[in-house]
């Protein structure tokens, strides 16, 4: 739609924090009519998010082979270098793990706790065809690291979903090295979620801002740590810090807002703004279609949920407990 206009300061919704002495524009440019009103029928529609998720960085010979050994199931899975090149079978999976080693060590900069390898997973919800999620990572990983990183990946099927793991060595061909930071996980993201549409299947890499989340997923550790304790283990330094200023937020009066949840609650004002604004700019457009994306905008907008952090859900959970407490404790005839 050529006619299709964004209210001042929209590309905002959508930029990550930007680099140093890089623009948010030098991150990932500009968005033009068309990208924007696509990638806002996607968000109405609640289109799949992608997820790219490092999930760890390894920093000896012996890690990267029981690494490699994992994701290939011993060599039972092929290690797809997405060039037509399969790694098959223990033995070359384990020549892989000792050549990748033996060029980190060639470098002269290496200290010894210098990664040389990146674990990645890319994935999507349940549902996705996993040939189309293969081939979608191999054109991701062409577009993210070309020939100029070694790389290999190993399509998993026996989770809920299908996933794929990405090893990356981290000192590239040239000399250069790889250090993604949040805002190149977010351009990541997108390529991801780019590839994936462009093998027919719909996918969205907003940030999580942007579609009202405002507490991070929980960290694995930090999850096993609370699954521990809620069983009756012992609670965690962590766990402990958390329930303490939870507390302070619960029984103290009403709570004051950290710095970050003011922040946040500021951010999010200013999310729904822009949304609302372009909701009613497209409301008065000449058409039709733009009119229904302005109308599925605003109720996109009402169900999203209030800020929140986990400090201050962890408070309402003591002082419900707190209460139910009370209400056991206390006679029947005071009540």
């Amino acid at each position: 739609m050529s006619g299709f206009q964004t209210v001042h300061g929209f590309q905002d919704v959508w930029r990550p924090v930007a680099l140093p002495r890089r623009t948010p524009d030098e991150v990932l440019g500009r968005l033009s009519p068309v990208d924007i009103r696509r990638k806002l029928g996607r968000l109405v529609a609640h289109a799949p998010e992608v997820m790219v998720k490092v999930t760890g960085r390894i920093h000896n010979a012996g890690s990267l082979k029981a690494h490699l050994a994992y994701i290939t199931r011993n060599g039972n899975i092929d290690l797809d270098s997405g060039d037509g090149v399969l790694v098959r079978g223990g033995p070359d999976v384990r020549a892989l793990a000792d050549d990748w080693a033996r060029l980190a060590e060639l470098d002269a900069r290496r200290r010894a706790n210098t990664p040389m390898v990146l674990s990645v997973v890319l994935s999507m919800p349940r549902g996705v065809d996993p040939d189309l999620l293969l081939r979608a990572s191999r054109t991701f990983a062409a577009q993210t690291l070309g020939d100029r990183f070694d790389h290999g990946m190993a399509l998993h099927l026996d989770a809920p979903h299908p996933h794929v793991h990405l090893v990356i060595r981290m000192l590239g061909r040239e000399g250069e090295r790889l250090a993604p930071g949040k805002t190149d996980l977010q351009v990541w993201r997108d390529t991801f979620a780019e590839a994936l549409r462009a093998v027919g299947v719909q996918a969205e890499a907003t940030p999580r801002r942007t579609r009202g989340v405002t507490r991070k997923a929980e960290r694995g550790v930090v999850r096993r740590l609370r699954l521990r304790f809620e069983a009756g283990g012992p609670p965690a330094r962590v766990l402990r810090s958390a329930y303490r200023e939870a507390a302070e937020a619960a029984f103290r009066g009403p709570g004051v807002l950290r710095p970050w949840e003011v922040q946040m609650v500021t951010r999010q004002r200013r999310i729904r703004t822009l949304y609302l604004e372009q909701a009613r700019l497209l409301a008065a457009s000449d058409h039709q279609a733009d009119r229904r994306l302005g109308a599925a905008l605003s109720v996109f907008v009402s169900a999203l949920a209030p800020p929140d952090s986990r400090r201050l859900e962890l408070a309402r959970v003591l002082r419900a407990a707190e209460t139910t407490r009370g209400e056991r404790l206390t006679p029947a005839r005071e009540r």
